[in-house]
């Protein structure tokens, strides 16, 4: 099964990247343990995994105003993990395009 479902290139963790050069987000699945992302970032990206932080994000509510009334939904629940890797070690997300 896949846990990671894509990885995380916003301005936020860009400048944690740039802070902290060995660092990585990825939006992972829910069910997911630290333990089985590690193994899946190891194995796609042949690098050394030294810790795995994880957060969880609940859904939010959200609502607008449009000419047919008022729109209300809701935003999906995600989780993040941001990667440590081991020293000299780096991922590429732009080598594919």
């Amino acid at each position: 099964m896949a846990f990671i479902l894509k990885p995380l290139v916003t301005e936020k963790m860009t400048k944690i990247t740039d802070k902290r050069p060995n660092r990585y987000g990825f939006i992972v699945s829910p069910v997911a343990n630290k333990l089985q992302i590690k193994e899946e970032v190891e194995r796609l990206y042949n690098v050394t995994v030294v810790d795995v932080n994880t957060l969880s994000y609940a859904g939010k509510r959200s609502q607008r105003y449009t000419k047919a009334g008022l729109i209300r939904g809701k935003k999906s629940a995600f989780k993040k993990a941001i990667v440590t890797l081991k020293e000299g070690d780096t991922i590429d997300f732009y080598s594919n395009i």
